[in-house]
């Protein structure tokens, strides 16, 4: 073992973070090119782009929690979740090479239906992230000590993540989506591979056993609390896949951008200011603010500003540097949903079983998805025309509702700095 993971310092948890910034810069990638590809390249529709996004949670769904069972129970190539992230990262890399070629991949097969092709590449690229990202969240439970060090874990994850999330979201904006696709699979094949074979992940996960007197609760699982936060965590999701699936509808309608590049670029904008801005974030505020007051209130707080920031741009964005202003108020609130929460749930299960639970919280992003996909886009197109900014207006609205539930989770009886 490494003397850096031995004394868990900074250096430690940037390589422990890697893994996840590789799935997450995959999922960057396909947020900032899938729907704008099938838009201006393909020339799909409104409601045939939510259909194909809608792959991908029934992948969630289906792979996460399994992976996250068998992660929890084997022992191969020197690791627990270890041959699931070099299995992942492989073919999320290649799953993102398919992504510009949907029509040679077509031509190849033979196949004339572009929709059936296109929902194969969405389903298997999201296969692919969601056999990785499991493990490279669970394996941050599985070599940190619950509490601080544990919500440090996750809060420099993202910190990174959000980083090179960030540096996708510039590529795209500056030099272009095909760049940003071959630069990537480079980046995730390397922050995916290189760091599994540094990390020594433990043998033995045998629940509170292992644990030391400050987190002997989490040997038996919380249900009451796990799936208050699901709930909570669900609704966040819901307002964040709606952003992510339909920014392109609100910036054709209101902001009347209809050429690719255009659309391109204000979508790589937006998405660098989220990513590049909640780069500090989780770091330098929710983690000082977590160790203080506790990371469930400052959570709920975020998701609040969160909420604030997309009603806002509902009702008054009407250019693209307002849009923009707006996306600086919602970094918090995303830097906070793609860590806190891990931290959270992480102290409310048993350990033995942790990539399973990660597993099941991960329903808590994907059903949120498929209903984005699916019931959220039939509203989108149908009532668009008479109100344009309806896709902040819904984003909003559940945020807000996640707000209110995130009120009724408590914190853990971990002591906290006064």
């Amino acid at each position: 073992m490494l003397s850096i993971q031995k004394k868990l310092s900074n250096p430690f948890y940037v390589l422990l973070g890697l893994p996840a910034t590789a799935m997450g810069f995959g999922l960057s990638i396909q947020i900032a090119v899938l729907s704008w590809i099938l838009r201006t390249k393909y020339g799909l529709e409104i409601h045939e782009i939510g259909i194909v996004w809608a792959a991908g949670p029934i992948a969630g769904i289906i792979g996460q929690p399994i992976v996250g069972l068998i992660s929890d129970k084997v022992w191969f190539l020197g690791g627990r979740r270890r041959p699931f992230i070099l299995i992942g990262g492989i073919l999320t890399a290649l799953s993102i090479l398919a992504l510009p070629n949907i029509d040679v991949v077509s031509s190849f097969l033979g196949i004339t239906n572009l929709m059936a092709v296109a929902i194969t590449v969405a389903l298997t690229l999201d296969l692919a992230i969601n056999i990785s990202f499991n493990p490279t969240r669970s394996v941050i439970a599985d070599v940190t000590p619950e509490g601080e060090k544990r919500t440090k874990g996750y809060t420099w994850m993202q910190s990174i993540s959000n980083l090179f999330g960030a540096l996708a979201y510039l590529i795209s904006a500056l030099v272009g989506n095909y760049e940003l696709i071959y630069i990537g699979v480079g980046i995730i094949l390397i922050f995916s591979l290189l760091p599994i074979f540094i990390i020594e992940e433990p043998k033995t996960l045998n629940g509170s056993a292992d644990l030391n007197e400050n987190e002997s609760h989490s040997g038996k699982t919380n249900w009451p609390q796990l799936m208050r936060i699901y709930f909570a965590h669900g609704f966040s999701w819901l307002g964040i896949q709606t952003m992510f699936i339909y920014l392109f509808a609100f910036l054709e309608r209101v902001l009347s951008v209809s050429d690719a590049a255009s659309l391109g670029a204000i979508t790589g904008w937006s998405f660098f200011i989220l990513n590049g801005v909640g780069f500090l974030i989780p770091i330098f505020l929710l983690q000082p603010l977590s160790e203080r007051f506790g990371p469930v209130k400052i959570h709920r707080l975020s998701v609040a500003t969160m909420a604030m920031g997309y009603l806002g741009i509902a009702f008054f964005v009407e250019s693209t540097w307002v849009l923009y202003a707006f996306f600086f108020i919602l970094s918090i609130g995303w830097s906070a949903v793609v860590s806190l929460p891990f931290a959270i749930m992480s102290e409310n299960v048993d350990r033995s079983n942790m990539g399973f639970f990660m597993g099941i919280f991960n329903l808590s992003v994907v059903l949120p998805q498929l209903i984005a996909s699916l019931a959220i886009g039939f509203l989108i197109n149908r009532y668009i025309d008479q109100f344009a900014s309806i896709v902040f207006l819904l984003s909003g609205v559940s945020l807000a509702i996640s707000a209110l539930l995130w009120g009724l989770v408590k914190e853990t009886g971990i002591k906290r700095k006064a």
